[in-house]
């Protein structure tokens, strides 16, 4: 089974690309999407985040503004919160790989939006990035409820810069033209890494 790796920064197009790879029919584990089932009611990681950072809890799951607030800017606390939250998201990841290598899949997805920040192209055969102009990451990243400049330049600051990711990709996806060109290069990759 072969593992791609699908990585960019804020507002790149990330999860267009995603989506566009389950409807090639290729699984995916996404792992903002388990950070949210971990930090959500019920969530595995909510008694730990809440004991780390207390007043975070609201009706059983972790308020994420408020975390936010307490967390962003303070690389001390961010490292303290990511210490609890990514041996849970390496869990849910193993468990994704191990049911689709018994599924036989000849291909499956690692969409991780810190991909090279956590060290995890080291799990995959190939790594592709992302990308779109700076002008047009702000304008989708500024479009979203409660983002502004300062916000997105302090995300900007803690994640790996766009030119970097792009000189250790294995390919890169553009996202600033439409979506056609990023569904050919998706779909021919697609294709060279199930071998067919």
């Amino acid at each position: 089974m072969k593992i791609l790796g699908l990585t960019g920064s804020i507002g790149m197009g990330k999860s267009t690309a995603a989506a566009m790879l389950r409807r090639m029919g290729v699984p995916v584990h996404d792992a903002d999407a388990t950070v949210h089932r971990l930090l959500g009611p019920g969530g595995a990681a909510v008694a730990a985040v809440e004991a780390a950072f207390p007043g975070v809890t609201a009706h059983g799951a972790i308020d994420r503004a408020e975390l936010g607030r307490q967390v962003f800017g303070d690389p001390a606390r961010l490292r303290r919160l990511e210490r609890i939250v990514h041996p849970l998201v390496r869990r849910a990841e193993t468990r994704f790989l191990a049911i689709w290598r018994r599924r036989r899949a000849r291909l499956v997805v690692l969409d991780i939006p810190l991909l090279y920040e956590t060290h995890g192209e080291e799990r995959c055969d190939k790594v592709a990035v992302v990308t779109c102009p700076a002008f047009l990451q702000a304008q989708r990243v500024l479009r979203r409820p409660g983002q502004s400049p300062a916000r997105l330049a302090a995300i900007r600051a803690q994640q790996m810069p766009d030119s970097a990711k792009r000189r250790r990709a294995d390919i890169i996806i553009p996202t600033g033209t439409g979506r056609g060109p990023a569904w050919r290069k998706l779909r021919a990759l697609v294709k060279e890494m199930r071998g067919a």
